[in-house]
């Protein structure tokens, strides 16, 4: 079982009798759609994700970034699920649209053994998240590139070697197609793509179907 919370939810700006809501809570929606990302669930990686984010007058998100983040891919389903959010908000007539929001989302683990996982080891995973960042960029650049007939004879095993290194195998891109199978049940078809894509410019078919199906 995963489990999600939200820590609070303020406003970056002086009191005002009315706050933007989203129905239901902040706390509720994130509960009922978070996705714990392959790489932090499989190294119990847990923290705070906090997001800055504006909301139009429509309640639509326009605007969001991290503003603190653990590293991983934590950061980058906390933003998508703030995305998601875009068009639920009820806003008040008097909301200052230029006016950042704040949700930190504090990201927990339960019944995957991660209470017996030694510190150092996790911040050793978060480091290899770091480093091996550039290097998944050099490997979906290069199949890119492969894609337009732009590559040198010989490079791809190269690339082949850098992948098994990194840990980049069938299982996880199926189980990151797995994901973006969830995204499109919530409706959330850009962040379903860019899973799809991901598996794709890694060197895989995999996903070949997927995009077909629902990125075109």
């Amino acid at each position: 079982m995963t489990k999600i919370l939200i820590a609070f939810f303020v406003l970056l700006v002086p009191a005002v009798s009315a706050q933007p809501v989203i129905k239901g809570g902040l706390e509720a929606f994130v509960t009922a759609n978070n996705i714990y990302p392959q790489y932090s669930l499989q190294n119990c990686i847990q923290g705070t994700v906090t997001i800055s984010f504006k909301l139009s007058k429509s309640g639509h998100v326009y605007y969001s970034k991290i503003s603190s983040g653990i590293g991983t891919d934590l950061d980058d389903e906390a933003l998508r699920l703030i995305r998601l959010s875009s068009g639920k908000w009820t806003v008040p007539e008097n909301h200052d649209t230029t006016v950042f929001l704040v949700a930190p989302m504090k990201f927990t683990l339960s019944g995957y053994n991660c209470a017996d996982k030694d510190p150092q080891e996790i911040k050793r995973a978060i480091a290899v998240y770091k480093s091996s960042e550039a290097l998944a960029n050099s490997i979906q650049n290069f199949y890119k590139n492969k894609e337009k007939g732009d590559i040198k004879a010989g490079e791809e095993a190269r690339f082949i070697a850098l992948k098994r290194e990194l840990g980049y195998d069938d299982a996880y891109f199926k189980e990151r197609i797995a994901d973006g199978l969830k995204k499109i049940q919530q409706q959330d078809k850009q962040g379903a793509c860019e899973d799809f894509l991901f598996v794709k410019y890694m060197g895989s078919d995999l996903a070949d179907e997927m995009l077909e199906k629902y990125c075109r």
